[in-house]
């Protein structure tokens, strides 16, 4: 069984665990972790989605951040970045090669599978740059369906407007074309 930090109102722990179910049943704030996988084309930056099992608890079948997940009770955000990435994608990153973007807070009522799923999270988001090959990932079958390259360019409006192919939070893409658009400068 998983268990979560509970957060306060600034996303750091309390001190208190509650158990996954619980955290998403009654919308306990709680911490997750971020990862998006980017690289530099000629028409610009490309980010690497995940299309999500069709046996997730939440937004079966729909494409999300490159990994993510839950930090679990006791961990820390990079360790669990790390994790995620490792788990989902394959991709074994050292922590000098995961870069701290920022913070986005996630909050949603929704139905899944029949049954009512409150998200109410602190997500820390992380950016991966190092060359990967899609093609060449070891995918966790019980978390990815596949992965696709979309251009950063317009994709935060993109997945606001079509809600039934996406279910990345807007807000994370606007978070790292942000910084990206910083580095730039």
């Amino acid at each position: 069984m998983e268990y979560f930090d509970v957060c306060d109102e600034n996303g750091l722990p309390t001190g208190e665990i509650v158990p996954r179910a619980q955290a998403h049943l009654d919308g306990i704030p709680h911490r997750t972790a971020h990862i998006w996988v980017v690289r530099d084309t000629a028409r610009g930056a490309q980010v690497l989605m995940q299309k999500r099992s069709r046996n997730k608890d939440s937004y079966p079948g729909f494409f999300d951040t490159s990994a993510a997940g839950h930090i679990q009770a006791g961990d820390e955000p990079l360790e669990s970045a790390q994790r995620e990435l490792f788990e989902e994608l394959g991709i074994a990153a050292k922590p000098e090669e995961l870069t701290y973007v920022g913070n986005i807070r996630i909050r949603f009522e929704a139905v899944f599978h029949n049954k009512p799923f409150r998200e109410n999270e602190y997500s820390w988001v992380y950016l991966y740059r190092e060359p990967v090959d899609a093609a060449s990932l070891h995918l966790q079958e019980s978390e990815v369906e596949e992965v696709r390259w979309f251009d950063l360019d317009g994709l935060a409006e993109r997945a606001r407007r079509e809600k039934d192919f996406f279910c990345v939070e807007p807000a994370s893409l606007v978070l790292l074309e942000g910084f990206l658009n910083k580095e730039k400068a």
